[in-house]
């Protein structure tokens, strides 16, 4: 490769057409790929199954709005500050995906995908997922680490988006090693932590995208890229009916002044 050359095989120009993954865009992409699908092929660079798909979308639909999040709620507040930004607002929002919110969806992935590095053959029953699901728990509990994908803040008693991905996934024939290790881990996790946790959805997502062979660097980017089409939605009703005025006002005429506390002196 020369400094004048840079190869790719996603979009190019010429005066008379763009390519865009080796296809002409208007011609064989425009109308005919969804956008689901498109995202799934420009981040592959192949082109997904029916099933994959369906599971892609499913996840990107499970992960584009839950409420008043804070991810929601600062770009409602940043587009109240500056209405003459819908991108400052919308980034505000993305800047918000950590290991709260969103950021969940790689987390899991990635220790999924960790266990399973280590462990040749993988199990081929539901007991040996849950013996694999089991030793790793009580290792990650020992070691002072928290599970990612247990727990949620709303939903105490399960979450409804996990048990309908992995009922799209069994039905897709796409139900792979992270999922089953993330099943188990559901099962087994109250016998270390005396306690259940529901399995989040963030969490599942995160599973489902691991078994569809996407990079694990980039899955925090697929739940962005999906809140995104959620931040679009909260600014929209934002525009019709407002709050963030109402959630600015609560604050600045509540506060209550208090006496300086001097970091380090009451902070370790």
């Amino acid at each position: 490769m020369t400094p004048e050359d840079y190869p790719t095989a996603l979009g190019a120009s010429s005066p008379t057409s763009i390519t865009l993954l080796g296809h002409d865009l208007a011609a064989d992409v425009m109308g005919e790929v969804g956008f689901g699908e498109l995202a799934f092929w420009l981040a592959t660079q192949r082109r997904a199954s029916r099933g994959e798909v369906r599971v892609f979308e499913a996840v990107l639909a499970a992960l584009a709005d839950h409420g008043f999040t804070p991810t929601a709620i600062v770009t409602r507040l940043t587009y109240l500050s500056a209405p003459d930004s819908v991108q400052g607002a919308l980034a505000a929002g993305l800047l918000g995906g950590g290991s709260r919110f969103l950021g969940v969806t790689e987390d899991c992935g990635r220790f999924l995908a960790g266990v399973l590095r280590e462990r040749d053959p993988l199990p081929s029953d539901d007991a040996g997922w849950d013996a694999l699901a089991l030793e790793t728990v009580t290792a990650w509990r020992e070691s002072g680490r928290r599970v990612p994908g247990l727990g949620h803040h709303v939903h105490k008693d399960g979450d409804p988006r996990t048990p309908r991905l992995f009922e799209i996934a069994a039905e897709e024939g796409l139900f792979g090693p992270h999922l089953s290790l993330f099943a188990a881990v559901g099962r087994v996790h109250p016998r270390v932590l005396g306690r259940t946790l529901p399995l989040n959805g963030a969490g599942v997502c995160g599973a489902a995208l691991a078994d569809l062979g996407l990079p694990l660097e980039l899955l925090r980017g697929f739940a962005l890229l999906a809140r995104t089409a959620g931040l679009i939605g909260q600014l929209a009703e934002e525009l019709r009916h407002p709050v963030a005025n109402e959630i600015f006002l609560s604050v600045d005429l509540n506060n209550r002044s208090v006496p300086p506390d001097p970091y380090g002196e009451t902070h370790g």
